[in-house]
C-alpha cells in the first residue's frame, strides 16, 4: 500500500477497533490457545470487510464466467472463485465465533466505500461480447488489489494470530493475481 490510502484503509481498521464494543485485547503472561482465536474488534471489523469483499468478487467472478471467452481467463477466475468461497466460510466462521456484538457490528458496517464492486458489475454487463474479457479483467485488477491493501493492513494492525495469517496469505494471493491479470491484459 502506497501513500494516502494506506493510511487511510490504516487508520480505518486502527480506529475501528471499538466498532464492536469489545475491548482490546489485553497482555497476558500465558497467552495459551485462547489467544491465538481471541478476535478483537480490528480483527472483526477486517473480516466483515473481507466478507463483503468476497462476495462482491464472486459476484464479479460469476458474471465474468458468463461473459468471458479466453480459456486463461476462465480459468483463472473459476479458481478465484474456489478459493474465495472457502475463504468466505471460513471468515464468516470466525465472525460467528467472536460472537453476536461482532456478528452484529460486521452486519452494520457501511461497506459501500470499501469498492467499486457495483460500478465494476455494470461495467462488466454493459461490456459487448468482444470486450468482455478486457473489461473483466480491468475490474476484477481493481477490485483484487483493493483486497491486497486490506489484507496488507491488517497483517500490520491486527491482534487474532490466525486472522493475520489468513490476511497474509489473501495479500499474497491477491496480489500474484493482480500481476497474472495485468500480464493477461498486456497479451
Amino acid at each position: 500500500m502506497r501513500g494516502p490510502l494506506a493510511a487511510v484503509l490504516l487508520a480505518v481498521l486502527l480506529a475501528a477497533a471499538g466498532c464492536t464494543g469489545q475491548p482490546a485485547p489485553t497482555a497476558a503472561t500465558d497467552p495459551g490457545p485462547a489467544a491465538e482465536t481471541a478476535t478483537s474488534g480490528i480483527d472483526a471489523l477486517f473480516l466483515a470487510m473481507m466478507v463483503a469483499h468476497t462476495e462482491q468478487t464472486l459476484d464479479i467472478v460469476g458474471l465474468g464466467l458468463d461473459r468471458t471467452t479466453d480459456p486463461e481467463i476462465r480459468t483463472l477466475i473459476a479458481a478465484v472463485r474456489a478459493t474465495e468461497t472457502d475463504e468466505l466460510a471460513t471468515m464468516r466462521g470466525w465472525l460467528r465465533e467472536a460472537g453476536p456484538s461482532a456478528v452484529a457490528a460486521a452486519e452494520r458496517h457501511d461497506h459501500s466505500g470499501h469498492s467499486d464492486a457495483a460500478a465494476g458489475l455494470a461495467r462488466l454487463r454493459a461490456a459487448p461480447p468482444g470486450e468482455a474479457d478486457r473489461v473483466l479483467l480491468d475490474v476484477l485488477g481493481a477490485h483484487q488489489r483493493t483486497a491486497a491493501e486490506l489484507a496488507r493492513a491488517q497483517v500490520q494492525a491486527g491482534t487474532s494470530a490466525r486472522v493475520r495469517d489468513l490476511a497474509g496469505r489473501i495479500e499474497r494471493s491477491r496480489t500474484a493475481e493482480v500481476a497474472l491479470l495485468a500480464k493477461l491484459r498486456a497479451r
